[in-house]
């Protein structure tokens, strides 16, 4: 007896497990027809032409009407041919029994051929020979098979489809649509050129679609329509030159889309309208020149914007304006982008940023101070030399800071002060010496810190992360000391808690050498002040005004690098004191030093004014001739003035005061006549007024 579970497997029909049963009964029924006699017995049956074949025959037709199913055509031709074959099989098995003489059998002789017929039946049970079937999920896998169709008979309840590493060359309207079922179709690493439109009607359940590594060039409206359930699509490495309006237009649930290492160059305003849900879209090695904004402003769901390996040398002002749930944003590798415009990142509202092995040589503050919900920022791989005090204090919620295989030298003191939820810092691989308690505006919260890869000095500067040790996470390389010599090359964990005398200690900074206290440089000239200390740490070298700013390494008036003043086109206002300050963490020095600035006379002969120097700061007494005139001068009116003054006052008070006479009185006597003693002479009176 052929096993009835056996032969339903390989007719069994989708239409249900009924049919499938009926058929095993009826073949179960067929052999006991042709088995007689109880168990263990052996059985001889002679074929006479009874009405036995008459009901096997009557059987087969019950069992081929119940695997018959209307709706499949191709399976309906199938069974009948199956059926003529095993009416003339049984026929001429009952004519060869006529003629044999003495031939007796234990069966008859078509069920073997009944079973090879039967064997590859069109159901949906079915698998193609160049194929391999696993069940639960139903699976086909026909990778790697030199295919160069899709090839027939695929079962019609398949799940998962996998055509990868083939030759197909093309995939034509309707060729996949008997597949309702199938939810992840794998057309990888093929020679595909062309998908037509309507490629893939039909595939209503599918939910990941692989094309990566075939040669699409266009995609124009209409390639994916059909696809209402589709989450993720994976276009990578093909030779896609451009997309065009609506190309995505029909895939309304897509949720991921990746289309890396294309040849892309354009990317038309409306190539991602109709992308409601898209939240995941990865642009990577293809041949853009410039971020396509207006696109991407048709995606409003996008969470997760990946743009890596780009010929881009700028982001723009409101490049990404539109997407306002944008949460995550990586530039990955662009080595013409040196800077980010002050307005590249308005109006988003990132949670994590990442600009990693780029060309920008400082942070770009001005791009992210509006970023108040930033949590992670990533600017690994950029050569960027220093982090300096509070400009970061705009992101109050930045909890992580990754610039491992920078160029930093240096984190300033309160570099991080106003971040109170900051709890990670990677600054791995970079060329720090130190890096001092005040970075950090609470210590103890610090949880992670990656600073393997760096020239550390192990001095009193870092007796704080020897104290921090055992609760901090090196990750798998603990920082190790590059100097002083006695503790070379000697990791923070290996240092005990009482430490042997002369480790971790620094020596004040003390002026050691420096030039002339006293510079004379004419009004335009040149004028140079050094200044040089010593101390363990090395001290840094700055220069001030008394009462003045701190003197930067730009302008007309800057510190070199080796701290040496340098002062170009000397104007008057320059002269004054200028102070040396030699520092480090162990203490300061200091030394006072003095411009004269000598005047130069214009062509016409007039004098500029001069300028007095700042207030507070004494100054030698230098007296010219000019300066002698000036003082009589000066001294002269006065003198004049308080004379007249004077002179007014005893007047005034003369007036109103003296005793004086406005006339006088006198008398006069004329004289004598000679001869005339008795005559007298005449008394008149006058008075002068």
């Amino acid at each position: 007896m052929l096993p009835g579970s056996f032969l339903s497997l390989s007719l069994g029909s989708s239409s249900g497990s009924s049919n499938s049963s009926a058929a095993a009964v009826g073949l179960q029924g067929l052999g006991s027809e042709a088995h007689q006699g109880g168990a263990g017995s052996e059985v001889q049956h002679e074929w006479d032409g009874s009405p036995a074949l008459d009901r096997c025959s009557v059987q087969l037709d019950a069992i081929l009407q119940l695997l018959w199913r209307p709706r499949e055509v191709e399976g309906h031709h199938q069974l009948k041919l199956v059926s003529k074959k095993i009416h003339v099989i049984i026929s001429s098995g009952t004519k060869g029994m006529d003629t044999a003489t003495a031939s007796k059998q234990a069966w008859p002789p078509w069920p073997p051929f009944l079973f090879l017929l039967l064997l590859p039946g069109g159901g949906s049970g079915s698998c193609p020979v160049v194929c391999d079937c696993i069940s639960q999920p139903q699976a086909v896998i026909c990778a790697h098979r030199q295919l160069e169709a899709v090839p027939g008979g695929l079962p019609l309840d398949t799940e998962l489809l996998d055509l990868s590493g083939n030759r197909l060359w093309g995939l034509q309207r309707g060729m996949l649509s008997r597949l309702g079922l199938l939810q992840e179709l794998d057309l990888s690493h093929n020679q595909l050129s062309i998908l037509e439109p309507g490629a893939f009607h039909g595939l209503q359940s599918l939910l990941t679609l692989r094309l990566q590594g075939n040669r699409l060039r266009i995609l124009g409206p209409g390639v994916f329509s059909g696809l209402s359930s589709l989450t993720l699509l994976d276009l990578r490495l093909n030779q896609i030159v451009l997309f065009l309006d609506g190309a995505f237009g029909e895939l309304g649930s897509l949720q991921q889309l990746e289309v890396g290492d294309n040849h892309l160059v354009f990317v038309a305003p409306r190539a991602f309208a109709g992308l409601a849900k898209l939240g995941t879209l990865t642009l990577e090695r293809c041949n853009l020149s410039t971020v396509p904004g207006v696109a991407l402003a048709r995606i409003p769901a996008l969470v997760a914007l990946r743009l890596r390996e780009l010929d881009i040398e700028r982001l723009p002002a409101g490049a990404l304006q539109g997407l306002g749930q944008l949460k995550e944003l990586e530039i990955h590798h662009w080595p013409s982008l040196e800077a980010l415009d002050p307005g590249s990142l308005v109006g988003l509202n990132l949670s994590s940023l990442a600009i990693t092995r780029c060309n920008l040589s400082s942070v770009p503050f001005q791009a992210l101070h509006h970023l108040s919900f930033l949590r992670v920022l990533d600017l690994s791989q950029n050569p960027i030399s220093a982090i300096p005090a509070r400009r970061l204090s705009p992101l109050v919620r930045l909890q992580e800071l990754r610039l491992s295989g920078a160029c930093l030298t240096s984190i300033a003191a309160h570099a991080f002060h106003g971040l109170t939820a900051f709890h990670l810092l990677d600054v791995a691989d970079n060329a720090l010496q130190t890096l001092e308690e005040t970075a950090f505006p609470s210590p103890d919260k610090l949880v992670t810190l990656r600073l393997s890869g760096n020239p550390l000095t192990c001095d009193c500067r870092l007796l704080w992360l020897l104290r921090l040790r055992h609760h901090l996470d090196f990750g798998t390389s603990p920082p190790a000391c590059a100097g002083p010599q006695h503790v070379q090359g000697k990791n923070l964990r290996e240092f005990s808690d009482i430490l042997p005398p002369g480790h971790f200690t620094c020596k004040p900074a003390l002026i050691r050498k420096s030039g002339p206290r006293w510079v004379i440089a004419e009004e335009g000239g040149h004028a140079v002040f050094s200044c040089s200390g010593d101390g363990d740490p090395a001290p840094t070298v700055s220069w001030m005004r008394p009462q003045g700013a701190w003197l930067g390494r730009a302008g007309r008036i800057r510190v070199l690098e080796d701290g040496t003043l340098e002062i170009r086109s000397v104007q008057l206002r320059d002269r004054g004191a200028y102070v040396c300050v030699v520092s480090n963490v162990a203490g300061n020095d200091s030394l006072r030093t003095w411009l004269e600035v000598i005047q130069v006379e214009p062509p016409n002969g007039t004098f500029s004014d001069p300028n007095i120097t700042m207030p507070g700061i004494p100054r030698p007494f230098f007296l010219d001739s000019r300066g002698v005139a000036m003082v009589l001068a000066v001294g002269f009116l006065p003198f004049l003035t308080s004379v007249t003054l004077c002179f007014a006052l005893i007047a005034l008070w003369s007036k109103g005061k003296g005793r004086v006479k406005h006339h006088m009185t006198f008398d006069f006597v004329a004289p004598r006549p000679s001869g005339d003693k008795n005559s007298g002479g005449n008394r008149v009176t006058a008075k002068l007024f």
